[in-house]
This record gives C-alpha cells, structure tokens and sequence, in this order.
C-alpha cells in the first residue's frame, strides 16, 4: 500500500469517529514523530510493546477498496497476561470499512471476540467452522443462536455477534461506512491470524510521501532501536 493512502484512511478514520461522537484516546491523534520522541521513555514502552494505535493493512491483496480494513487498538493485554490469565486479560479496538469492504476469511487459535456494529453501514459477517459446514452455535447480542456455516449474518448498529476461538469468519460493510468494534480476549496479530487463503496480517508499504502516522506494524523497529 501507498504510504499516501495509509495516511489518509487514518485521517478519514478519525474524521469519522469525531463526527459519530466516537472518542479516541490521546495516542490516536499523535504523529510518528510524536511516537518517536516518546518511545525512550519507560512510560510509554506499555503502549508500543501492547500494539496500541493504527493498523491500516490490505491483507497483501493491493486491492484496498475491495479487501481492507482501518483499526486502532484502544486497548490490550500483554502475552504473559494472556498466558497466566492475570491482569489485563482484554482487548478493543475500533474498526472502520468503507461500502463493500470487506476482511477476508481467517480464524483465531486463542482469541475469542465480540465484533459490534458501533453505526453507519450493516455490518455483514459470515462464520464457519474450522471443519466441516455445521451450524456454529454462538452468542448474537448476547442470546445463544445457531448461525448456518456460510449464511450473511446481518448486523445493524448496536448489535453484535461473539465469534469463538477456532471459528472461520469474514465480514464486510454494507450500504456505507461501517464503524465497528472489537471486544475479545488478548489480541495477538503476528501469530494468531490464520487466513483461509493464505495472506499477510499487514501490508508491504511503498513510501511515497513521507510517514506522519506510525503503524503498529512497525513499532517492532522503534522498540529494537
């Protein structure tokens, strides 16, 4: 992806969430150059080493309108308190999907989450077991339904469906832009996405205008540093 592009669906993200009302931490609004100015101080190594901030990726398909998705991590355990099951054991982010966009199919082998329509578009999710084509019995707005493997599971805003761990799922907006959450336990991107069609978790990014955001998929570089 275009650096250009990045950096604009971040904006756009932004703009959104302003005007729906929807309130971002502090971190959402700093440059890169904010980021690298903080990161040698102890207080800010919790935020870079959880994951918080932006993730625009294209899932390695160049095809950003069709197949993508802008996330900001709100919030995130570490591995050991995911592994220990002490401390903060949770995670949130907040989504957003342009008219048809969709995130392709993949599971998770340890987290289970709640994916919410939070406004805007429908959000459109489609699940399937790992093997086999049964019914996944799980929790839409929090009431136990059996959802046939394949079938559109249509979501309007304020509703939610769990997703559990091991479950195959994609989802895409429909009708407009999607502002959408994700509530679920610890969230592990390098290791823990595992995609029907095989595809990269992040983009490769082609630098065509100088950075103002950094990336979560590049904090890895900053915390080396």
């Amino acid at each position: 992806m275009e650096r250009s592009r990045i950096d604009a669906a971040i904006d756009g993200a932004r703009e959104l969430a302003a005007e729906a009302g929807i309130a971002l931490p502090g971190f959402a609004a700093w440059a890169r150059s904010d980021w690298l100015a903080a990161a040698p101080a102890p207080a800010a190594r919790p935020a870079l080493e959880r994951g918080l901030g932006w993730d625009v990726t294209d899932f390695g398909r160049d095809d950003f309108d069709r197949v993508g998705l802008v996330l900001c991590t709100l919030r995130n355990g570490t591995l050991a308190e995911r592994d220990t099951g002490a401390g903060q054991t949770y995670a949130e982010k907040f989504l957003v999907a342009q008219d048809g966009q969709e995130t392709p199919m993949h599971l998770h082998r340890r987290k289970t989450e709640d994916i919410i329509n939070r406004g805007g578009a429908a959000l459109v999710v489609e699940l399937r077991p790992e093997t086999g084509d049964g019914d996944v019995v799980t929790l839409v707005d929090g009431l136990e339904r059996a959802v046939r493997a394949g079938a559109p599971l249509r979501l309007e805003p304020g509703q939610s469906v769990q997703v559990p761990a091991g479950v195959f799922h994609r989802f895409w907006a429909d009708g407009g832009v999607l502002l959408a959450g994700e509530v679920s336990a610890v969230n592990d991107d390098v290791d823990d996405n595992v995609f029907h069609d095989p595809s990269p978790r992040y983009p490769s990014v082609s630098e065509d205008a100088p950075a103002r955001y950094l990336l979560v998929s590049e904090y890895a570089e900053v915390l080396a540093g």
